[in-house]
């Protein structure tokens, strides 16, 4: 694994670290966030029309469930490489280093970086995705050992073991991208990703069969890096003068440093991923389908996760640059809205999962070859997996503020592990009295068990958030969710029609979690009406 220059990396607030060309007000954060959670919303309805598809010409049986198992190496990359993993120690490298830049630091700190970290992580992504290549078959035999078709699963394994190479590249341009406050393209890739998988499903299903999917996932990632790659190149062109020539060998102490923190956020997001190795592993054992159950289970359920955490990745690079600088205070408000206001999206989105689940999954993929009875199945599993939610924002936020100090810290390895302990526990002990229920179950505790204990390390030495206060103001949200989550069942079961079911419930949820929430006086609602107050007056 490389490592970054120490003048780049260390721990210290260089002096220009808060200059006034960070842009990290509210307005410009609103924006940012409007438009990547536009383009994220895009991305993931392309996959729900990429699951869609594949629903449409697999069903929920063997070719889909071989696939699936070759699709564990792409989620995994995701997590490691652009979701989680290098941005989580990038991002922190990139904004110290333009912290120097605008400091007049010699040379060109972010160009040194680039040229000190990008040839060396390539190799080692080619090297990993040549190595799962060779490897396919008895990566196929490790994460699904009950699994009827395992050619088919060797196919697009192959196939698909491309995208650790391709995801690198396309996880650190994103990193780069995200800490020059450059949000726009780094939210397109998973447009491009998608968009490539359904062409290739459609154009290619015939004459492959399932592993056209596969071959959408290659062509997909190789996109996900050309849309990036001419704004990651801008970016460092406008950087002034000659790229500084980087040490050859910094003092042991400070390379053992960056060497543990990468080593910490890639194990961290590792633990994350892991939860899906475990999933897919006891669902093997089960009957056919089962694994494509909890695959469209999980899709589903997830989007608005997906859409709180937009939030915290906007702000990812602002608290950064204000524990760099110093700032903790600035840090830790920062923070504890963003849990707030990602708890308030997911929470609100979890009701209406809950409440509309069966017309949901039946509007979405009850055609072709998905029957009625792989709709029971996979909306009953959806509204487990649901609990977990919240957990999974909270795991997301909170592992943000714990690494943006760009200093080594294990407590989100240690709530990983911990939660994965209790999933794979809870998982052996459930799948075979209560099937998919009980990987799902599993799922949600074991996520949970993470969130409070990353909860519960934030402290002096992290971001010292006031961990009470946040309890009750997300205590209150959920318990607007559980109210309107009832209302929204009772309403959705009296209408006939998915399409009306599922419009009625939603809106029967959005009204009654925002009225809730001012009942309980859950934030934010007090907040945003006295913003919206003041605005009123304001133009009056």
């Amino acid at each position: 694994m490389t490592t970054v220059p120490p003048a780049v990396t260390a721990g210290q607030a260089p002096p220009g670290a808060g200059e006034p060309a960070a842009k990290s007000g509210g307005s410009f954060l609103a924006k940012a966030w409007l438009v990547t959670a536009v383009l994220s919303v895009a991305g993931s309805l392309l996959g729900l029309v990429r699951d869609q598809t594949l629903a449409h010409f697999f069903g929920a049986g063997t070719d889909t469930d071989a696939f699936l198992v070759a699709w564990t190496i792409p989620e995994l990359a995701a997590t490691l490489l652009i979701e989680d993993g290098l941005a989580f120690f990038l991002v922190p490298a990139f904004s110290l280093a333009l912290a120097r830049r605008a400091d007049d630091a010699a040379g060109d700190p972010v160009r040194a970086l680039v040229r000190a970290s990008l040839p060396r992580m390539s190799l080692w992504f080619a090297a990993a995705s040549l190595v799962l290549i060779a490897a396919a078959p008895y990566v196929v035999a490790l994460l699904a050992p009950g699994l009827p078709d395992r050619q088919a699963a060797v196919d697009c394994t192959r196939l698909t073991a491309t995208c650790a190479f391709t995801f690198g590249l396309t996880g650190y341009c994103s990193a780069a991208l995200r800490a020059h406050q450059r949000f726009v393209t780094p939210a397109t890739v998973y447009v491009a990703y998608n968009a490539a998988i359904i062409t290739a499903l459609f154009v290619l299903a015939a004459p492959w069969g399932v592993r056209a999917a596969a071959a959408g996932v290659a062509v997909g990632g190789a996109l996900m890096v050309v849309v990036q790659a001419p704004s990651l190149w801008r970016e460092l062109r406008r950087g002034r003068g000659p790229a500084a020539v980087p040490a050859a060998a910094g003092p042991a102490a400070a390379a053992t440093l960056q060497t543990a923190i990468i080593w910490t956020v890639l194990l961290f997001a590792l633990c994350r991923q892991s939860q899906v190795l475990i999933e897919r592993f006891l669902a093997s054992s089960l009957p056919a389908g089962a694994i494509s159950h909890l695959n469209y289970a999980q899709k589903v359920a997830q989007m608005p996760m997906v859409l709180s955490l937009m939030l915290c990745t906007v702000t990812f690079p602002v608290v950064a640059r204000a524990l760099a600088a110093g700032e903790t205070e600035r840090a830790r408000d920062r923070v504890e809205r963003d849990v707030v206001l990602a708890g308030c999206v997911v929470l609100l989105g979890t009701a209406a999962v809950i409440a509309s689940a069966p017309a949901l999954i039946e509007l979405l993929f009850q055609r072709g070859a998905f029957t009625a009875r792989d709709t029971d199945t996979t909306a009953s599993v959806m509204r487990v997996y649901a609990l977990g939610l919240l957990g999974h924002t909270l795991v997301g936020a909170l592992a943000r503020a714990h690494f943006s100090l760009a200093r080594t810290t294990w407590i989100p390895c240690y709530a990983m592990f911990t939660g994965i302990v209790t999933t794979a526990g809870i998982g052996f002990l459930t799948v075979g009295t209560w099937g998919v229920h009980g990987i799902a179950a599993a799922n949600a505790t074991g996520i949970c068990v993470s969130a409070l204990l990353l909860l519960r390390g934030m402290g002096p030495d992290t971001v010292p958030i006031r961990t009470r206060r946040l309890a009750g103001q997300l205590g209150r949200l959920v318990a607007a969710a559980g109210g309107a989550t009832a209302l929204g069942a009772l309403c959705g079961e009296r209408v006939g029609q998915p399409a009306l079911a599922v419009l009625a419930s939603g809106a029967v949820v959005t009204v009654s979690f925002v009225l809730l929430g001012l009942l309980l006086r859950a934030q934010p609602w007090p907040s945003a009406l006295r913003s919206a107050t003041g605005k009123v007056r304001h133009v009056r």
